[in-house]
């Protein structure tokens, strides 16, 4: 998987790689799919939500580009595999998950694993978690259709926000924290899960 998806193709950053390695993929999806865990694409972990496909966790982790001792926000904890990957080579993952059934089996899936450095909230993401802000890097998993500003706001100055953006046709973005403001790229084209709570009620009153 990691040589051949993730090192021959742009994958460049050698902590994301080892964590890819390191982390088993096939504890993180149903039973019925595990046969396929180490297969290039998302796969269904129940409540009309998917484990993102090992490029896309990848690219996204080395698109954050943390610092040592980084302490990490992610927005839509899904199976907890993204807050696993973070996690070894990170001081600190706050994860927010919105489906209470995800975040608690998430929760106990990571901690039986030894990821003692995760701390899992249920929870709507749209306002991040002003508590332990500011954050190194804050990785969105569901796409909203514009960014929610509290998510820009808990960056540290140097941090980055990656978060794919948009609703019939999204892309993912990498937003950039400085001293007098922030600066916006986008990466690629991405097909993630609508993000739900605020973020899309926000999107229904939008003209």
């Amino acid at each position: 998987m990691v040589d051949v998806q993730l090192a021959a193709r742009d994958i460049r950053d050698e902590r994301v790689l080892a964590a890819m390695r390191d982390v088993p993929r096939d504890r993180f999806v149903p039973e019925p799919y595990r046969r396929h865990a180490h297969e290039d694409r998302p796969l269904p972990i129940g409540h009309d939500v998917t484990i993102s496909q090992p490029y896309i966790v990848a690219l996204m982790t080395q698109l954050l580009e943390l610092p040592a001792h980084a302490r990490v926000l992610e927005i839509g904890t899904g199976s907890g595999y993204q807050a696993a990957v973070l996690a070894t080579f990170t001081r600190h993952v706050y994860s927010v998950e919105i489906i209470e059934p995800l975040a608690t089996s998430a929760r106990e899936r990571l901690a039986a694993l030894g990821f003692d450095n995760v701390t899992v909230r249920h929870g709507d993401g749209y306002a991040g978690w002003p508590e332990h802000a500011p954050f190194d890097g804050i990785i969105v998993t569901a796409a909203p259709a514009e960014i929610p500003p509290p998510l820009i706001e808990q960056l540290a100055v140097g941090g980055k926000l990656v978060v794919p953006v948009g609703t019939m046709e999204q892309n993912l973005r990498v937003v950039t924290r400085h001293e007098r403001g922030h600066v916006t790229r986008d990466v690629a084209p991405v097909r993630f899960v609508p993000m739900t709570g605020r973020a899309a009620e926000d999107a229904e009153l939008q003209p």
